[in-house]
């Protein structure tokens, strides 16, 4: 494990622990999914959490005042593997759907997008094929390059004609481009929202999508001293420096990650 710590924090992740242990009921840890509590697959679908990840949230959720996770993945994904936990709340498509106490609230003004996206989607598999893999998000699509890296080109080509075209957002990640609706929302957004009543909060993400949840945090410390942040990136070797370099602590892994946390709580 790997660590980088920013001036005005304490000085070790042990230091962090017990500054969190201490403001316990307002704490929030939040997680990006694939990279962070999964390991990247080549196909999306087979993602998994890794071994004792869901144990260790439900234990958290039980210690701070809030757990969630804020993912690009659609909020049904993410309650397949995450539906025994009943006090974790979900964020999917980057907030444009959240699972909160067993309801799922989409942002109306993503709703219209559900068929547009569905039509584009076939347009994808039929214009690009396999190996490309294309994943239907229900308001998003994602095209998938990781088994034939040599055709990046060729798939941002057609998602930019496609954006332009159709007037959507592109957002680009670990070998893969995703189509979006041009709705304002972004994980950022979501912890802005989720620490404004906050005392303390964590975030853990490895892509570039993930650095506008760690700029959330240090906006809300520059407005409030008392407030503490600690932004956590996982490492790899598509974007780990990007955002290595914007986080506070780098870990190895998402199996690094649930050794982290369950050391953590401890501390409690």
């Amino acid at each position: 494990m790997a660590e980088t710590e920013r001036p005005t924090h304490p000085v070790s992740a042990d230091d962090a622990w017990a500054r969190t242990a201490r403001d316990a009921s307002g704490t929030t840890f939040f997680f990006d999914f694939d990279g962070v509590l999964s390991p990247i697959t080549e196909d999306p679908e087979s993602s998994r959490p890794v071994a004792g990840i869901p144990e260790v949230l439900d234990r958290l959720a039980g210690r701070v005042a809030r757990v969630a996770i804020v993912s690009a993945r659609p909020v049904t994904f993410l309650r397949t593997h995450f539906a025994s936990l009943a006090h974790v709340d979900l964020f999917g498509l980057y907030g444009l759907e959240v699972w909160h106490e067993g309801q799922v609230v989409t942002k109306p003004a993503a709703l219209s997008y559900e068929k547009p996206m569905e039509r584009l989607a076939a347009a994808a598999r039929a214009a690009l094929q396999r190996p490309v893999e294309v994943e239907y998000k229900r308001l998003a699509v994602a095209l998938h390059y990781r088994k034939d890296p040599a055709r990046a080109a060729q798939v941002e080509k057609w998602a930019l004609e496609q954006a332009e075209e159709h007037g959507l957002l592109i957002q680009r990640g670990r070998m893969v481009v995703e189509l979006k609706p041009p709705v304002d929302q972004d994980k950022g957004m979501v912890i802005t929202e989720g620490v404004r009543d906050a005392g303390c909060a964590w975030y853990f993400g490895d892509d570039m999508s993930d650095i506008k949840a760690f700029d959330a945090l240090r906006a809300r410390e520059a407005v409030d001293p008392a407030f503490f942040g600690m932004a956590v990136a996982v490492a790899n070797n598509e974007t780990g420096a990007e955002v290595s370099s914007a986080a506070d602590l780098t870990l190895d892994s998402p199996t690094a990650v649930a050794k982290f946390l369950t050391a953590g709580l401890d501390r409690f």
